[in-house]
């Protein structure tokens, strides 16, 4: 603004000179129009109307001065000198303005004009115009610095304040960039103020940003450390594995060598007999274990299973019998609810094989006299029909410490893998085989306990055909139809 306002300035100004300049020379050449053979001739300067300060001077057809003189303020023009002169020669009688600076009176800003051979030049002192300029300049420099140095601070405190988010922004880059991420570190990574997070903003969009990258970054984390504690647990498991599957394979095998042993030593009272049946008993237990290990090994796999229609109702009912006629002093007690037929799609010998675990583990860790009830619960549904076996007992209970992995493998109540002779307990895959016929079954097994009631429950799908059987069994007019009942409540006790 202030370089435009000097050079606007300085054009009024200099156009504003050579007009007064242009006058003067029309009314020198007038003056010297009135004597034209007088080619030296400035007797027109004396005459009124003629400014201070003016110069004039009378030249040839080539632009060399003839005659050169000043008009002083109450004195008669004085002649210019021969340097003075020169300044002013080779002129172009155009009438444009030039110019010149004259040694000793300083700029002037003069023209030439012609008229019938007349020529005649006039000019007038620039240092008005230039004083004016200059003042011009200065005044417009210092209010130009002046507001410069202002609106520099204003914008340094306005930017000052804007970049402070900014500031913070990168404070929380740098506590992110040396906050420990290595393995299983767990520290909570630190955020962008939420003030810092305006999306209205630029730096509100960049907070915005980083916080949504250091929300990935701790999720990423997070998964990482999840992952690495699956790969702990599994390694862990398979180590846990390795050393319970070897020796609960060592300890049948242990004692068939040393009953071995014994009936190679010679005939004796009783003892060969006695010998070959620990023998016998102790290759059925190391066959259980190793089919029971070949079993989950080919679910593992996805191997499908035989599929067949199972009365679960039925299955249940005989299993529980069977525990009865074991006479361990148990109080079993069988309890079925059947809104329709408990007929599930399926392999019956494992479907058996599971209500025996599960039998087997209520009956191996309660003492005798708990009661033990059995239940088959058939339900239609909106989300379709499913039945469910729970087995429920009156006993100590799972510690809490054991319950999250009670259907892990080689999971038993005594984790120190010593147990005496005599002494009630399995292998630990019972309930290991149990869960894992159950999911590749399309069902679901799970497990509540607390002092003085266990119970674990069995869920699997009803066969859509017995539901089907189910709700044609009955006729509009009331009749049952002859076949497969709808549908019973039994509750037994033994």
């Amino acid at each position: 603004m202030a370089l435009t306002t000097v050079l606007v300035q300085r054009a009024y100004l200099l156009g504003n000179l050579d007009d007064r300049v242009t006058d003067a020379a029309e009314h020198s050449l007038g003056g010297a129009a009135l004597h034209p053979e007088l080619d030296r001739d400035l007797t027109f300067l004396g005459e009124r109307g003629h400014p201070a300060g003016m110069l004039a001077a009378r030249l040839d057809g080539h632009g060399r001065v003839l005659a050169a003189a000043l008009v002083d303020e109450g004195a008669p023009p004085r002649n210019l000198t021969g340097a003075q002169s020169t300044a002013l020669a080779h002129l172009a009688a155009d009438g444009s303005p030039h110019t010149r600076s004259v040694p000793g009176l300083g700029t002037y800003r003069v023209t030439a004009l012609e008229a019938d051979g007349v020529r005649v030049l006039a000019g007038l002192p620039m240092d008005d115009v230039q004083d004016l300029i200059g003042r011009l300049v200065r005044v417009e420099g210092e209010v130009a610095a002046a507001g410069l140095t202002a609106a520099g601070c204003v914008c340094a405190v306005v930017i000052r304040r804007q970049l402070r988010p900014l500031g913070r922004i990168a404070a929380t880059a740098v506590a992110v960039s040396h906050a420990p991420l290595g393995p299983g570190e767990g520290t909570a990574l630190t955020r962008v103020p939420e003030r810092d997070t305006d999306p209205g903003s630029e730096a509100g969009q960049v907070g915005a940003a980083l916080n949504r990258m250091i929300d990935h970054v701790e999720s990423s984390l997070a998964e990482r450390r999840r992952s690495e504690e699956r790969v702990r647990r599994s390694e862990e498991r398979m180590r846990r594995f390795l050393a319970d599957a070897s020796h609960e394979l060592r300890t049948p095998l242990a004692s068939i060598a040393g009953y071995a042993e014994l009936m190679n030593r010679g005939p004796g009272r009783g003892e060969p007999l006695l010998a070959w049946r620990r023998v016998s008993a102790e290759s059925a237990r190391m066959t259980g274990l190793v089919e029971d290990l070949l079993l989950l090994a080919r679910l593992d796999e996805g191997r499908p299973l035989q599929s067949a229609e199972v009365d679960l109702a039925s299955l249940v009912a005989e299993a529980v019998r069977y525990e009865r006629a074991a006479a361990d002093g148990h109080d079993w007690r069988l309890d079925l609810r059947l809104g329709v037929p408990a007929v599930v799609l399926g392999d019956e010998a494992r479907l058996r094989q599971v209500v025996a675990n599960l039998l087997a583990n209520a009956r191996t860790h309660t003492p005798a006299g708990t009661t033990v009830v059995v239940t088959v619960e058939a339900t239609a549904g909106a989300r379709g029909a499913t039945c469910a076996v729970r087995v429920r007992d009156d006993g100590p209970g799972i510690p809490p410490g054991l319950l999250p992995t009670v259907f892990e493998r080689f999971t038993r109540g005594d984790a120190s893998r010593s147990r005496a002779a005599g002494t009630a307990g399995g292998s630990g895959l019972g309930l290991a085989v149990a869960a894992a016929i159950t999911a590749a079954h399309g069902g679901r097994i799970d497990v509540r306990s607390e002092p003085g009631r266990t119970e674990f429950t069995v869920e699997l799908p009803v066969a859509a055909d017995a539901v089907t059987d189910a709700e044609e069994a009955v006729r509009p007019d009331g009749a049952r139809r002859a076949g497969r009942p709808a549908g019973r409540a039994v509750r037994t006790d033994g």
